[in-house]
This record gives structure tokens, C-alpha cells and sequence, in this order.
């Protein structure tokens, strides 16, 4: 039986999580797995007592995670809010894994959730046949976080139409979800929480009614402060990445990720890295994960058509697509920043010529 293509996060870091229950002697609230020291240890990485290395899943600002699991560890629901790429998801798939040691409890919102998909559907043939009962109930996984006193997740809570959304204030006010079907109900145990998680992006799409963002504590996820701390998120996901995705190719030239950071940088703030030039910005949110898709991209490119060594021309058609999401105004951005900055820059002309040779 092949590998699976992508492993959940309690599975992946199986030994890490090991490693930190063994060791971990502080106090737990109700039904986690961990101390939220050691979810904070978890996320934020460390070195054990006996020199165990716990990896990084999220660089960045350590209080947005302290305020995060402090939150998990109340009776309120957290919400992450920030633009794409900027580690939301991620963050919530390993806050569940190392709280509840089960990330699967997900509902992924979009326009086309009902509110089955946060409380409960049926199984319509028993149903028939047997008329309303627990057995024909087919339950949501929040109805199974409830149950179960674990971390339930809600991806893209504002892609949700609103009058599905509200479904989740009696949950997370009342800690109860009611079957009047069966005239009963499910009351959470302990440990059960929600992290939901929101693009900023779409604001005015399904934005939260008040009354249900009263029940969250906000935690906005920020986009890298500088090109280290980018660089350093890029490298190491393409690291993770690469160990599960093995591709006949070299180790990527830091040189190149370098490069694609620098280059989403400069066009999302407007500005070259030294400030002394200002630039038109694309539509696109140009975020680090956008920038791990094209060096994976461009890693591709140079195994199977190339060398192995992941070279100019491999990256330059994912980072045009990257940079140019709009065929007419975008163009013209991408253009002008290739003329006037890769171009004059010093040791970019490969790259200048292999992303002028995508767009003729």
C-alpha cells in the first residue's frame, strides 16, 4: 500500500507529541492531551529535558499563540483572522492535534455549507424505515467534538452563508446542541471547544453577525515582519514538503527561495526590500504559502524536465502565475517590476530573461 499523500498532523508528529506527553508534568485542563505549556512547546518548538527537539510549526509572534491556547483552555471559541498564507489553517490542525490529539474533527466552510454540517444530518433510508432515532442520526463533526470533549475546527467561517453560521451560537453559548426531532439534545463535555478560522479578504462576503462574534476571542495572524523570519517559514515548509513528496531533485538553492520571497515581498508591500523604490502591487495576496507552491513547482520542473538543479527558468512560469491573477492589470505590474527592478539587480538577469520568455 502506497504512503498517503499527506498525513494529519497527530500522525506526522506522532514522536514529537510522544516526546512532550512523556515529559510534560503540568497542569492540564479537562480532557487535553498536554499542558498548555506543551502546546505552546508544540507550536512555537523547543528542547526537552534529555535533548529531544520539538521543530517550529509556526514562526512568528509567540503571544498570538499564548493568547490563542489560553483561549482553548475557557469556555470561549477562537477565531483566526488574516489574509491567505498566513498560517491559519495550519496553526488550527496543530492546536487540535496537540489539545485534543485529533485534528480530523473539520468542517471546511463554503457557500454550498448547510447547517447539517455543523450540527447533524440523517440517514435518510433508515430514517424511513425506522422513523427518527440516534441510530439513523448521521452526526457533524462538532456533534463528535461535543461528545467527545475534543477541539472541533471550522475552516473559512466567512465563505459560510450567515444563516448557516448562526447555527453556532447556541453551541458556543449554551454548550448544548438540540435534537428536536428527538426532543433531546447533546450537551458539550469538557475539553470540547472551536477553533474557526476566517479569511480577511472576505469581508462583505458573510460577515459574522455580531451576536456569534461576541462568542469568539479574536486572533489575528500577521503577514512575516521581515525577509528572515519569510525565508525561514519557506525554507522549512519546502523541507516538510519534500520529505513527503520525494522528488529526484537537489536539495533547493536557498539562493532561489531567496529570490521568490523577496520578489512576493516587494510587490505586496509596495515597496523594494530597502524602501527606496515604490512599486504597484498586483490584486493577488502574493503570501508565503503562495510562495512554497512555486519553488514545489519549480522543484518539479527541474527533476522530471531538467537536471535537478532548481534553476531560473523552473520557478519562472509559477511565479508569473503567482504574480499575474489578473490577464490585463496584473500584466502590466509584473512587467514593469521585471524592467525596472529584476532586471538592474544584480545577478537576477536569469531570472529577468526566463520570466520574460513565459509572457512572450
Amino acid at each position: 500500500m502506497s504512503e498517503v499523500l499527506r498525513r494529519h498532523a497527530e500522525q506526522q508528529y506522532a514522536e514529537e507529541l510522544g516526546a512532550l506527553l512523556d515529559s510534560d508534568d503540568r497542569p492540564r485542563p479537562p480532557s487535553w492531551k498536554l499542558s498548555p505549556w506543551a502546546v505552546k512547546t508544540y507550536l512555537l518548538g523547543g528542547t526537552l529535558p534529555g535533548g529531544f527537539a520539538i521543530a517550529p510549526k509556526y514562526i512568528g509572534n509567540a503571544r498570538l499563540i499564548e493568547i490563542a491556547i489560553a483561549t482553548l483552555a475557557t469556555d470561549r471559541a477562537l477565531l483566526l483572522l488574516g489574509v491567505p498564507g498566513t498560517a491559519k489553517s495550519w496553526v488550527s490542525e496543530h492546536l487540535s492535534a496537540a489539545i485534543s490529539g485529533d485534528s480530523t474533527l473539520l468542517v471546511q466552510g463554503t457557500a454550498g455549507t448547510d447547517e447539517s454540517a455543523l450540527r447533524y444530518g440523517w440517514n435518510y433510508a433508515r430514517l424511513l424505515a425506522e422513523g427518527p432515532s440516534m441510530a439513523a442520526l448521521v452526526p457533524s463533526p462538532i456533534f463528535r467534538a461535543m461528545q467527545d470533549g475534543k477541539i472541533a475546527r471550522v475552516e473559512e467561517l466567512t465563505r459560510v452563508g450567515s444563516d448557516v453560521q448562526d447555527a453556532l451560537i447556541t453551541i458556543l453559548s449554551e454548550k448544548t446542541l438540540p435534537i428536536p426531532e428527538l426532543n433531546s439534545e447533546v450537551q458539550a463535555r469538557q475539553g470540547f471547544n472551536v477553533v474557526a478560522t476566517a479569511n480577511s479578504r472576505d469581508r462583505g462576503v458573510n460577515e459574522l453577525s455580531s451576536a456569534l462574534q461576541r462568542r469568539f476571542n479574536i486572533v489575528v495572524l500577521p503577514v512575516p515582519v521581515d525577509l528572515a523570519q519569510e525565508l525561514e517559514i519557506v525554507s522549512r515548509r519546502i523541507a516538510e514538503i519534500g520529505r513527503a513528496l520525494p522528488l529526484p531533485v537537489e536539495k533547493p538553492a536557498l539562493e532561489e527561495i531567496r529570490r521568490v520571497v523577496t520578489i512576493f515581498r516587494e510587490l505586496r508591500n509596495g515597496a523594494t526590500e530597502d524602501g527606496k523604490t515604490r512599486l504597484k502591487s498586483p490584486s493577488g495576496t502574493l503570501s508565503s504559502a503562495e510562495a512554497i507552491s512555486v519553488v514545489n513547482h519549480g522543484l518539479a520542473v527541474a527533476a522530471y524536465f531538467g537536471d535537478g538543479m532548481l534553476r531560473a527558468g523552473d520557478i519562472a512560469a509559477g511565479l508569473t502565475g503567482a504574480v499575474v491573477k489578473d490577464p490585463v492589470q496584473d500584466r502590466v505590474v509584473w512587467l514593469e517590476y521585471l524592467k525596472t527592478i529584476v532586471k538592474e539587480r544584480e545577478g537576477w538577469k536569469d531570472l529577468y530573461r526566463a520570466c520574460m520568455d513565459v509572457l512572450e
